[in-house]
């Protein structure tokens, strides 16, 4: 999953600060956070995990798999933030925007634990108010252009967004088939480390 995914899918502040994390620490270095702190990077690693092995998401791959081969989940991921920031049965548009505010804000509290590179793409990721914006097409085309400059091995005009588009629907078939499910994955995982 992506930003908006993984911020979503976070019971509290610090599993946010967490979710983020996860993506800029070793192992080894999660426990020098607290335990809330931790059970974000713990989210974040079982929403991968489950969303990894889902046959929603197995289909969905389908649409990239072609063009871009093992990278294709990296444009699923970004597939389903715009689909998730279009969910009006989980929030108002008005309820997207609160929460991407909060998101930033939070961020922004615990900046010192991020490294620099992270800082940077948060002060744009705000700017541009990514978080909201995921639910604009052209946006999203912008998201999969950045997810090809970081790719080493592939080209750099390859048509992924031009996929999307094609298989809107089908990629919405998927995400009605899966993110529901994911949701209640992670409120059991929530469940379960509150008990710890």
């Amino acid at each position: 999953m992506n930003f908006l995914a993984h911020s979503f899918l976070s019971f509290s502040d610090e599993q946010i600060v967490g979710q983020f994390l996860e993506d800029y620490i070793r192992n080894k270095e999660r426990y020098s956070f607290s335990k809330d702190i931790q059970d974000g990077i713990t989210m974040h690693r079982a929403i991968d995990t489950f969303t990894d092995s889902h046959p929603a998401i197995h289909e969905a791959k389908k649409v990239f798999s072609p063009l871009v081969r093992l990278y294709s989940g990296a444009f699923v991921d970004v597939s389903m933030d715009y689909f998730l920031a279009n969910d009006f049965t989980l929030k108002t548009l008005q309820g997207w925007k609160d929460h991407s505010k909060h998101v930033y804000k939070v961020l922004n509290q615990h900046l010192h634990l991020f490294p620099e590179n992270f800082k940077l793409m948060l002060s744009r990721m705000e700017s541009e108010d990514w978080l909201y914006n995921y639910r604009v097409d052209k946006n999203i085309g912008f998201s999969m252009k950045n997810v090809l400059h970081k790719a080493k091995y592939l080209e750099k005009d390859i048509p992924v967004f031009e996929a999307f588009l094609e298989h809107k629907k089908f990629l919405k078939e998927c995400y009605d088939n899966f993110f529901q499910e994911l949701y209640l994955h992670a409120k059991t995982v929530n469940d379960m480390m509150k008990k710890i």
